[in-house]
């Protein structure tokens, strides 16, 4: 007997035009689909087997993070990431390799060592913020994006500054800002832009940046593995000793393309993270004050772990992450075997779409979802199948721990020693940026320094 399934409707444009307004208007891209369809969309493909099919609704996504990791396949579903990672990233890998490279990676982002890196946060904070010209306009995602790649290096990489470290991070800076460029970023979506013409020529610059970076990582790994120090506590020295259950340690590929993995899902993601948390907090007079009186509350030289615990900082950090996640899905999961999401009958190859900006933008969940209200975190608790930006199930963000407390250490660093006031007063939407949404890369800001209270020194 064979088989019948079931796909909810969805729209019948064509394929390239679909794309190109998914590239080019990624919010306006769904909110359209989900006013015309609603809950649970399909959009379908040429191959009649391999549909996409957008959830939104807590008790779908329940059922998809809850299910089976057998009943999916994700590695190749994310394949477009691969030039990017490498062939060993733990978040391209499927079944037990995922699960051990997972269980290897995740110590060093909770408890006390993740706290140990505190100061060196507050500290890159500092430096980058002090060279700020007072009263002249800056834009203030390169400034995130500089401490965010600082963070990852330092803390991540356990790099210390010198030439090695300054190569790296331009290599770094530069790879990626020009992948995120608005016209490389469609190349995520258009196969036909991934071809390699040479050094001058889009992708071949790419590729060749991508050499290069791949060059000074294996460098460090080489340096590393010369001089090993059991006293390290940075990400890569905790990943360097760790071993599998069959008392084998990591390659140097496997390393690489870890520390590939590290960078490009904490470093971009982060930076738009910080940035959207500054446009809201500037843009609503309300939230700022709210925000600046906690923090004269906590006395000075507060210590760094208390500041990660301000219940008004967190609901900020939190409705910042709702309103414009920065990943407006979480990992795509191919249909390996036959499936049932609420009523729907999903065949085989199937590939399912958690919409994490779907979800944040219920309004029964968020009344008001369009505004910024950070309230909302302070009188409910949302389940993690209405409050998702991290993902969720046995794909949750390993990182999510450490962004959170990155957020709230280097927003409270910065708005203790400066206010800051928007250039432009408009507006703004978000953009595409690689495969994430940000805030446009040219907004700018201007930085004047925080009257403080008499009793309360600076934040260190």
């Amino acid at each position: 007997m064979t088989a019948t399934y079931n796909l909810p409707d969805g729209p019948q444009m064509p394929r390239w035009l679909r794309t190109i307004k998914f590239v080019s208007q990624p919010v306006k891209y769904v909110d359209d689909f989900a006013k015309t369809y609603g809950d649970t969309f399909t959009i379908r493909s040429s191959n009649s087997d391999n549909h996409l099919v957008y959830f939104s609704q807590p008790q779908a996504l329940e059922q998809i993070f809850t299910a089976d990791s057998s009943h999916f396949e994700v590695g190749r579903g994310n394949i477009g990431l691969k030039f990017l990672l490498g062939d060993r990233s733990f978040m391209l890998a499927d079944g037990d390799r995922h699960q051990r490279q997972r269980q290897l990676l995740t110590p060093p982002f909770h408890g006390e060592r993740m706290r140990a890196y505190g100061e060196d946060i507050s500290k890159i904070t500092r430096q980058v913020s002090n060279e700020w010209q007072i009263g002249k306009p800056f834009k203030i995602r390169e400034s995130m994006q500089e401490i965010t790649l600082r963070v990852i290096l330092r803390v991540v990489f356990g790099m210390e500054e010198g030439e090695l470290f300054e190569e790296l991070r331009r290599s770094l800076s530069d790879l990626l800002d020009f992948i995120s460029s608005p016209i490389m970023s469609s190349a995520f979506f258009f196969r036909f832009m991934q071809k390699d013409f040479g050094a001058w020529s889009p992708w071949g610059r790419i590729l060749q940046q991508r050499q290069k970076v791949d060059r000074l990582i294996y460098t460090l790994l080489r340096e590393r593995r010369a001089e090993p120090d059991k006293n390290r506590q940075d990400v890569l020295s905790l990943m360097m000793a760790a071993r599998y259950d069959d008392g084998q340690g990591m390659s140097d590929q496997e390393l690489h393309d870890e520390l590939m993995t590290l960078l490009v899902a904490g470093h971009e993601t982060t930076a738009s993270a910080l940035t959207w948390a500054l446009y809201w907090i500037e843009r609503l007079p309300e939230v700022r004050e709210k925000l600046q009186h906690e923090l004269n509350t906590i006395g000075g030289n507060p210590d760094l772990s208390s500041v990660a615990k301000l219940p008004y900082l967190t609901a900020v950090c939190q409705e910042t992450l709702r309103i414009y996640p920065i990943a407006m899905t979480a990992f795509v999961r191919l249909v390996k075997i036959p499936l049932k999401v609420m009523d729907y009958e999903l065949p085989q190859g199937t590939a399912i779409v958690p919409s994490i900006y779907l979800a944040h933008h219920r309004e029964e969940v968020y009344p008001q979802s369009k505004q910024f209200k950070p309230e909302r975190f302070l009188e409910r608790q949302y389940s993690p199948y209405e409050y998702l930006p991290f993902g969720g199930g046995n794909r949750r963000c390993i990182g999510m721990a450490f962004a959170q407390y990155e957020m709230k250490i280097v927003l409270a660093t910065v708005l203790s020693n400066f206010q800051l006031s928007l250039v432009n007063k408009r507006p703004v939407r978000p953009v595409r940026r690689g495969l994430t949404i940000a805030a446009p890369a040219g907004m700018r800001m201007i930085a004047k320094p925080q009257v403080k209270p008499v009793d309360r020194p600076a934040l260190v």
